[in-house]
């Protein structure tokens, strides 16, 4: 036989937490995490895509020193909304940075970055060096 722990719950504790958690928590404070990056290699360059739903292309920052590439953001959004016997006004600031540790075989001057569709995608080309290096047959003795 299994025993459980019984708790009495307050079914209107329950939902006045329900409601702090869904329907005002926009109001306290969103809630954002780092964007997901996928990173694929092609034969001739990495991309290197990032998440970034509902942001303008001026938010983001890109650098590069010393073969480390770091993305960053900082955003700001403001909500009026008016009615007959009220008026509320939400702010939300967020920021995020990543970074990314480039190898050697990437050509620094020839990096390339647009955000589309919520979707930041930098291509980051590999010198010819590289390239060529790909393209390599390995005899068997």
């Amino acid at each position: 036989m299994t025993l459980i722990k019984w708790q009495h719950r307050n079914p209107l504790s329950d939902m006045v937490s329900n409601l702090f958690d869904n329907d005002l928590g926009d109001f306290f404070g969103k809630r954002f995490s780092d964007p997901a990056a996928n990173i694929i290699e092609k034969a001739d360059a990495f991309q290197l895509d990032l998440a970034a739903p509902g942001m303008k292309k001026d938010d983001f920052r890109i650098n590069l020193e010393n073969n480390i590439l770091t993305i960053s953001a900082e955003f700001e959004d403001e909500k009026r909304e008016e009615g007959k016997n009220y008026s509320r006004k939400e702010f939300y600031y967020g920021s995020f940075s990543r970074a990314f540790t480039l190898p050697k075989t990437i050509d620094l001057d020839k990096i390339k970055a647009e955000y589309e569709s919520g979707i930041l995608s930098i291509t980051l080309p590999k010198k010819e060096e590289a390239k060529m290096e790909m393209k390599k047959e390995i005899r068997i003795v």
